[in-house]
């Protein structure tokens, strides 16, 4: 099979992987919501803000190195004509980067562990997270080597295992999870707080098994004692240093940016006059309701913009650069009018399926009024993701700091003034500016072929399809629907 055909065969699986487990993740997020409220999904995103910046530590970069790094041997050797050379260094960068995410997993469990009375009691402002910081810790190590072999699988185009894995991964925590919220009576929100992260643990560690036993049969089947290329060690920790640590330090820088962000954001609210309690259920609707609905369309496009990683990279070291602007034209027009198409039917019928997922007319407004935000989302993410393909990692990484700087800046100063309407207006601008920065600068490494009269033409037409869908059901006779795109922010 051609890797053209592997990359839409990977693409394909991977999309339907991911919102299958996106589907049973918005049911069981829907059933967590009824049984801790807004206030415990408030609780949780916080701790969760914890444990973005804990896990942007423990992998430290490893999972692209290591992608980047066996697609630069398997390049680099496909003049060879023999699997088993290729894949002699391609295991050797494995090996080097799982030594690598070992260290820095470690020591990112270590410091969570012992400094979560800190962290949960000064930084988050609330004693009942430390409980949940101590059990998320224990999931960092195995976290970062999963990493690795994640990374490993991509860069071989042979995703179906690691898909597999996440499915898996992802019915344990629901499992744990269900069991232990569903046979247990009387417990407040640190306890089940507590008990939601540790279903994420056990889920992690299962994860991390099945990978590393994946990855020996992988290496049983395509090592030769025949063919064993002679490495040069200090070369090849050096280029994984020189991804890895690069990535590591802007990763740190944004994801730091990022908690504040998230931290800052029920003190601003609190500031503007709502409750504490408040605070937390209206971050809980927005941040950890809303944007999960948002974003679950993007499955198809977050799994593009990790394939098409390795075939960028394979690319620029042959030099083909015709078939690289192919690559990007076709993705950014793919992309955009997939989301298009996304952002009507949520901008007219968001408020309907707000009340039917959760019950709720708020949540259903924040969907309408929010879905113009769905192409530039989704767009972001693929421009990130050719980015990185094509080396240029380090602009990524600073535009995403930037971008976080930015934001924290916005809460400070506008959400104890105009509370959820400065948060919303926040995430609006913020997106707009990452994703300018993005696509200037994928512009200037390549050329891209876009067509402005077929993005009217999409939107013509699924603006149109909507709308004719909306004045059909009102001729049936069905109930009014409130009017799409109207968000109330109070």
């Amino acid at each position: 099979m051609s890797r053209s055909r592997a990359m839409i065969m990977n693409t394909i699986l991977l999309t339907g992987v991911s919102l299958l487990m996106r589907a049973v993740g918005m049911i069981f997020q829907v059933w967590l919501t009824r049984r801790i409220g807004a206030a415990g999904i408030g609780l949780f995103q916080l701790i969760m803000s914890v444990s973005m910046l804990a896990a942007t530590f423990a992998i430290s970069g490893i999972r692209f190195a290591a992608t980047r790094l066996v697609s630069l041997e398997l390049g680099r050797s496909e003049a060879s004509g023999s699997a088993g050379l290729q894949y002699s260094g391609a295991f050797y960068a494995v090996r080097r980067c799982l030594v690598y995410a070992l260290c820095f997993g470690a020591a990112a469990s270590l410091f969570l562990w012992f400094g979560a009375p800190t962290i949960g009691s000064v930084w988050i402002g609330d004693a009942r997270t430390v409980l949940s910081l101590r059990v998320l810790s224990l999931s960092l190590t195995p976290y970062a080597l999963s990493a690795v072999f994640g990374g490993y699988f991509t860069a071989v185009c042979r995703v179906a295992k690691s898909a597999a894995v996440s499915v898996i991964e992802q019915l344990i925590r629901i499992a744990v999870i269900i069991a232990a919220l569903g046979f247990s009576t009387g417990y407040g929100l640190e306890t089940a707080c507590a008990i939601v992260v540790a279903g994420g643990v056990a889920g992690e560690v299962s994860a991390f098994l099945l990978l590393a036993a994946l990855y020996w049969f992988e290496k049983r089947a395509h090592s030769s004692p025949a063919f064993v290329r002679r490495v040069d060690s200090t070369a090849m920790t050096r280029r994984m240093l020189s991804i890895a640590l690069p990535l590591a330090l802007s990763a740190y820088a944004r994801s730091a940016l990022s908690t504040l962000q998230h931290l800052l954001v029920p003190r601003g609210l609190k500031k503007s006059g709502a409750s504490s309690e408040k605070a937390l259920a209206d971050y809980g609707t927005v941040h950890g309701m809303v944007f999960p609905v948002l974003m679950f369309p993007s499955a198809l496009f977050y799994s593009f913009a990790e394939l098409v990683v390795p075939e960028l990279t394979e690319a620029q070291v042959r030099g083909d650069n015709a078939r690289i602007s192919r690559l990007v034209s076709d993705s950014l027009r793919l992309c955009l009018l997939f989301s298009v198409g996304f952002m009507a039917c949520m901008w007219g019928f968001g408020s309907e399926l707000g009340t039917a997922v959760y019950g709720a007319g708020d949540t259903g407004r924040y969907l309408a009024g929010l879905a113009w935000l769905m192409p530039i989302m989704y767009l972001d993410s693929v421009t990130d993701g050719m980015l990185r393909g094509l080396g240029q990692q380090m602009y990524c990484m600073a535009y995403n700091i930037l971008d976080s700087a930015v934001s924290v800046t916005l809460v400070y100063l506008l959400l104890p003034r105009f509370a959820l309407a400065g948060y919303v207006f926040m995430v609006a601008f913020t997106e707009i500016f990452n994703f300018a920065l993005s696509v200037n600068r994928l512009r200037r490494v390549t050329v891209i072929k876009f067509s402005v009269k077929t993005t009217l033409k999409a939107l013509l037409a699924a603006f149109g399809a909507v709308n004719f869908t909306r004045l059909l059901t009102a001729l049936a006779g069905a109930p009014a629907a409130p009017k799409p795109g109207v968000l109330a922010l109070n």
